[in-house]
């Protein structure tokens, strides 16, 4: 009975990851472990943002204050793909594909913004493997390793500057503890995802010595704490928090760096991002869910690539069961914080500043049992 408008309220907490801290695109979510039964499925996420801001005037070389920067945040798409085997009543499996990070962002020419023409992308592919083992007592551990891939390219025609990476593929690892109360349909659920290190081979054009060197990094550590409880017949309520350590973080290509003195992406803080939501069962058929999620906003400036500092965001989903396949929709719509931008050290007061930004993200989740 509680089985389909958990699906609801799981594609209502992935689909707000939309314009999430730094660049990330995904929750890194585990849920898929606590499911009953084998799962196949299938999901498809798409997101387009508006993000615009203009200059501050405080530092010359930058432009007077006023010029807009148009819109830079270019639409995407994301695909995910899972597989949950149940061993035994006690031992479970899952292994799961994802893109976890993504940057697009293309500044359109003509605006007579400083970075006019500038661009940079940025694509990543995962896949987990992780096996879960439940206790007596309901309480379970599970983890897994993940295997990740990274690639990269900015171009800034303002600082005549290039850089394209090749892929480099690492592995981290997933750990986590859950307690399960199922005759009220409660979990609570701790999950780590470690940090990931690259070395990507990467050529430079421009900046202070241009040519090939090694850009090494790591995509952050980051903790989830996730809820469901029931508080109502056929009604839940779920939620949870997410941190991600977003302040270590830095992508310093060595001619670039060597510039201008400061990383070509980073980030001041780390973020915590908020979620809760509640879920209905309407019928044996329909039901959904609806949730609201908070990140704040920090404190310190950004680069001119991810000019985005905190969020905030409604999301509804619904599910349309019928035998064994479940079709999940779900739509959010994204309150995008206030951000400053800085391009150097020699320029450590806000060059530009983005305010009043927006982002609508749709998915689709197709499940089938076995």
């Amino acid at each position: 009975m509680i089985r389909a408008w958990k699906v609801a309220a799981g594609l209502a907490l992935a689909a707000t990851t939309a314009s999430a801290g730094g660049i990330e695109r995904t929750a890194q979510s585990t849920a898929i472990l606590f499911e009953k039964g084998n799962i196949v499925e299938l999901s498809f996420g798409s997101v387009n943002p508006s993000v615009s801001g203009a200059t501050t005037g405080a530092f010359a070389p930058f432009g007077a204050a006023g010029i807009a920067s148009g819109d830079l945040a270019e639409s995407y798409t994301n695909a995910g793909l899972a597989i949950k085997q149940d061993f035994s009543d006690r031992l479970s499996f899952a292994l799961i594909y994802d893109q976890p990070f993504g940057a697009n962002t293309a500044y359109p020419l003509g605006t007579g913004y400083f970075a006019q023409g500038s661009s940079a992308t940025l694509a990543s592919n995962a896949l987990t493997g992780l096996l879960k083992y439940t206790t007596d007592a309901n309480v379970s551990v599970f983890g897994g390793l993940r295997y990740q891939t990274m690639r990269a390219e900015a171009n800034l025609i303002f600082a005549g500057y290039n850089v394209e990476s090749e892929t480099d593929g690492s592995l981290g690892y997933v750990a986590g503890v859950a307690y399960e109360k199922p005759e009220i349909a409660l979990r609570i659920a701790l999950t780590y995802n470690s940090a990931i290190k690259h070395d990507n081979a990467v050529v430079e054009t421009g900046g202070a010595v241009p040519g090939a060197s090694t850009l090494s990094y790591e995509t952050p550590q980051s903790v989830n704490l996730d809820f469901q409880t029931g508080i109502a017949k056929d009604t839940l309520l779920f939620g949870g928090a997410r941190w991600v350590d977003w302040s270590e973080f830095d992508l310093s290509p060595t001619s670039y760096t060597t510039a201008f003195g400061a990383p070509l992406v980073s980030y001041p803080s780390d973020t915590v991002t908020y979620t809760l939501g509640v879920g209905r069962r309407f019928n044996d058929t329909w039901s959904g869910a609806v949730s609201l999620t908070h990140e704040p906003s920090n404190a310190g400036n950004y680069t001119n690539l991810g000019p985005l500092n905190g969020r905030s965001g409604v999301t509804i989903g619904a599910t349309y069961k019928q035998g064994q396949m479940e079709i999940t929709g779900g739509i959010s719509y994204i309150w995008i914080g206030d951000a400053t931008t800085t391009v150097s050290a020699a320029a450590p007061t806000a060059v530009a500043s983005f305010t009043d930004n927006t982002a609508v993200g749709a998915g689709l989740r197709i499940r089938y049992r076995f």
